[in-house]
């Protein structure tokens, strides 16, 4: 199956992000002065000190074709769909954030991270490896884990008897405990931590031989997380936490496999981008689950395109992609199961900022076009936020909090999206933006048309309102921010 025609003219994983800055706050420390925020962010935190120091040491109805549940191949040929026609023609240098500034690795005062923070599908847990002083001057890294669903997020660190190796990996569960991957020779080696009293439980899953593995972001259904061997001829694809006997192979897809993208909210449908075995373009591929592993077609935009599926929304279809069909890299979107045409839209395309998406939000059942993204913007002076629907062509900027974990964020069905950070000040805090609204370019500018031809104004030449920051007692339930 093939989606040469997906409509008009579109991800729920779980983000994966370069961490935020190190904690520098003592417990019971003072905390500095209120980190900055953009218009419409409100913030909550619970202070926690550093960690302790160490020792040395394709469902039938998911597949997009000629219609929902059709496994037959898409009539008529794949084609390369044209950009988007309501926009201008080559946008300006990417808008940096007046007010509080873009995130910069420089900002943390620390190293940054060498994982990232990756959120649980729901939004509830997020883990990531963060560091002590060690000895020497040196780090020890150790698991900790965030609470982001209760009235206050905290931060509980899940330490060992040892440190672990930086290039570990972690993801959160549903009830709370956290998977570690762990390399030990060529081996990868899988457990569960979770807190016990004072200290940290751990339970031991097993072992793959495998010299690489990739952990996929957390499954939707709360209780599996699966990781991914790549190969040149062929990729595997295991099971690490979930099943009744430790890690488990559930499927092998000819070709090199990356990225990792869930369909479905039962965590048995599961997007791969594939190099086919002797070379060729990527295309995003459907790995079921529920069938042993049966690979189909997913993204066929243009025959030598490289069609890669960045998120997924299970609740409208909603898609995000990168391809280079129309000549090179762009972001696009479509609908999954139609018959129309990827769409990649002008305000999306900064000539010296990539834009990638990692979150869209949910509830939008059979709306597509209303659900609001949430992208992340990496340029030179650093990292910041954007929101866009597919059905406004604006894209609206947002400055960082400060000590943002870049591309880490969850959208509420209500339309607040929820940005994890940790910086001196605050060790565990979640600033909320509340999805502007699209205001039509004319009411903005006040003559018909907004610009050149009628056409929508651009936004990488608009820079968004700034407001005063106030604390979280005074801070207003929703944001207000100038209309862009």
């Amino acid at each position: 199956m093939t989606a040469c025609a997906i409509e008009g003219g579109s991800a729920g994983a779980a983000a994966t992000a370069e961490p935020g800055p190190e904690r520098e706050t003592e417990r019971g420390s003072e905390p500095g002065p209120e980190p900055r925020t953009e218009p419409g962010l409100q913030e909550t935190e619970a202070a926690k000190g550093p960690g302790p120091e160490y020792p040395p040491r394709p469902a039938p109805s998911l597949a997009p074709g000629p219609g929902a549940g059709s496994s037959a191949p898409a009539s008529g040929p794949a084609f390369v769909p044209e950009p988007e026609t309501e926009s201008t023609g080559e946008a300006g240098p990417a808008a940096v954030p007046e007010g509080p500034r873009a995130l910069r690795s420089e900002d943390a005062g620390a190293a940054p991270l060498p994982g990232g923070l990756t959120l649980t599908a729901d939004g509830t847990y997020a883990a990531r490896l963060t560091a002590a002083p060690g000895p020497r001057g040196g780090r020890s890294w150790y698991p900790e884990r965030w609470t982001l669903d209760g009235p206050e997020p905290y931060a509980v660190p899940l330490p060992l008897d040892q440190p672990e190796e930086p290039d570990s990996e972690v993801a959160p569960l549903a009830d709370g405990r956290v998977l570690i991957r762990r390399r030990v020779a060529d081996r990868q080696m899988f457990s569960l931590l979770y807190p016990t009293g004072p200290g940290t439980g751990e339970l031991l899953l097993g072992a793959v031989e495998r010299t690489e593995m990739t952990l996929l972001p957390p499954s939707p259904d709360g209780r599996c997380v699966y990781a991914l061997a790549a190969g040149d001829g062929e990729s595997s694809l295991w099971r690490v936490a979930g099943g009744a006997y430790g890690p488990e192979e559930v499927a092998r897809v000819p070709g090199r496999c990356s990225g990792g993208t869930w369909l479905d909210r039962e965590g048995r449908m599961l997007a791969l981008d594939r190099r086919a075995p002797g070379g060729g373009p990527v295309k995003a591929v459907a790995v079921d689950l529920g069938r042993r592993g049966e690979v189909t077609p997913l993204l066929q935009i243009a025959p030598e395109s490289d069609d890669r599926l960045l998120l997924a929304d299970a609740d409208s279809g909603l898609l995000l992609i990168r391809s280079d069909a129309p000549g090179h890299d762009r972001l696009g979107w479509g609908v999954l199961g139609s018959r129309l045409p990827v769409r990649f839209p002008e305000c999306l395309r900064l000539p010296e900022a990539v834009v990638t998406p990692f979150a869209v939000q949910p509830g939008q059942m059979l709306m597509p076009e209303s659900c609001a993204v949430a992208l992340r913007i990496d340029g030179a002076p650093g990292s910041w936020v954007g929101v866009w629907r597919p059905a406004g062509r604006r894209l609206h900027q947002f400055a960082a909090p400060l000590g943002w974990a870049p591309g880490a964020g969850h959208w509420s069905r209500e339309g607040v999206l929820r940005l994890p950070y940790a910086n001196a000040a605050t060790s565990c805090g979640v600033a909320m933006l509340e999805a502007p609204e699209d205001v039509e370019p004319s009411s903005v500018t006040g003559r018909a048309g907004g610009g050149e031809g009628g056409t929508e104004l651009s936004a990488a030449v608009a820079a968004p309102g700034v407001c005063k920051p106030v604390p979280l007692g005074q801070a207003p339930l929703r944001g207000a921010a100038r209309p862009d």
